[in-house]
């Protein structure tokens, strides 16, 4: 990626309002419950989501590539797995979903559980790299059809990145999601993005646009996230450079955000995710929680960390890695609760072997563990 240049007096007051560093311990083991490796004709795995069904079992909707690149732009479907036992052990056959739709690929999955009960399947279309925009697809009968897609994105053209696991739906109903859009500059894909986001209050029939999210500073943003707070208001989470994740927040649930401010969780230029624990109504993020101190790993997607907030994200408690190895690359988690566990989705691949998004693995966590 292109380094963005920051002037010394941006650095010093993004120096003063840093918080200190976020201190690791790690906790209990984690039980790693699916992996997928690449094979033949399966270069890459990565970007899922879950979903409960109402028989409750849980889905598993992940982008699967096929042939011999590992880009971003390569050819890829929609497959699924199913565990019948809480996330504990999986199917180990893929059910195709989504396939032969977008020049390029379909990729980057979100699941959610509407409020009228049906199923709501979010992922992104890829033409080419001025032309990438969310589709939604619903299933009224538990995810065994689904409808024609619909596109999110109707007002404007462009590369539109939409994270897997990053949909919400807000209690007065709300569709909501936050969005990157890359520009092209001489027909070359721009690592700075603008961000909005997209709104529907007819259960994903038509969407509105908010304005760009203010970057007075122009720090490197990318890939941002939302989770509504107890109060009403909505924080969006934000990939980014200097060193921390971003933060802005949204008062009119998404019509308008706040200038960008650094939150206090150290980071490379990696995406993070924050969900609302259904049991606690606590907050858990999962992201590197790297302040870059360490030569061997700086700028490095490991290790991976969760933390809990029980203050809406101003503060972070029980910080534990749950993974550690340096040569790890650990990225683009999905985050989905059972009654006494979480499911985390992300890639875990390697550097030295330069499987950096190609592994995907689901890590079955205990929650009240996470708070020892």
């Amino acid at each position: 990626m292109t380094k963005t240049v920051y002037s010394l007096f941006t650095l010093f007051i993004l120096f003063l309002l840093a918080p200190k560093t976020i201190q690791a311990q790690t906790g209990p083991g984690s039980s790693i419950a699916l992996q997928l490796n690449p094979g033949p004709d399966n270069p890459r795995n990565s970007e899922g989501d879950f979903i409960t069904l109402k028989n409750g079992h849980i889905l598993f909707i992940y982008s699967r590539y096929t042939g011999g690149s590992t880009s971003d732009h390569a050819p890829a479907y929609l497959a699924s797995r199913l565990s019948k036992d809480g996330g504990k052990t999986w199917t180990q056959k893929d059910e195709v979903v989504v396939e032969k739709e977008g020049d390029m690929n379909v990729m980057s999955v979100t699941l959610l559980r509407l409020q009228n009960g049906k199923i709501a399947l979010f992922y992104l279309k890829k033409n080419s790299e001025q032309d990438c925009i969310p589709m939604l697809r619903i299933s009224a009968d538990e995810a065994k059809t689904w409808s024609q897609p619909v596109a999110c994105i109707t007002d404007k053209q462009g590369y539109f990145v939409l994270n897997n696991n990053r949909v919400i739906q807000l209690k007065n109903g709300r569709l909501l999601m936050a969005v990157a859009l890359h520009q092209s500059l001489g027909g070359k894909w721009q690592n700075q993005a603008t961000l909005f986001s997209y709104y529907s209050d007819d259960n994903g029939a038509t969407w509105k646009s908010s304005p760009a999210v203010p970057n007075a500073q122009n720090v490197l943003t990318q890939e941002p996230g939302v989770v509504e707070l107890k109060d009403g208001r909505i924080m969006m989470i934000i990939r980014a450079g200097g060193g921390f994740q971003q933060m802005s927040y949204s008062t009119d649930k998404g019509q308008t955000w706040s200038q960008i401010e650094a939150s206090n969780l150290h980071s490379p230029v990696s995406p993070a995710t924050i969900a609302r624990i259904p049991s606690t109504k606590d907050l858990l993020v999962v992201w590197n929680n790297n302040d870059g101190s360490n030569p061997a790993i700086k700028g490095k997607r490991t290790p991976l960390t969760v933390a809990i907030s029980k203050d809406e994200g101003k503060t972070w408690q029980h910080v534990r890695n749950i993974e550690t190895d340096p040569d790890g690359w650990y990225c683009y988690i999905a985050i989905h609760f059972t009654k006494k566990d979480v499911l985390l989705g992300y890639c875990a691949g390697s550097q030295q072997q330069k499987t950096h998004l190609s592994v995907t693995r689901i890590n079955r966590l205990n929650l009240a563990a996470l708070y020892k």
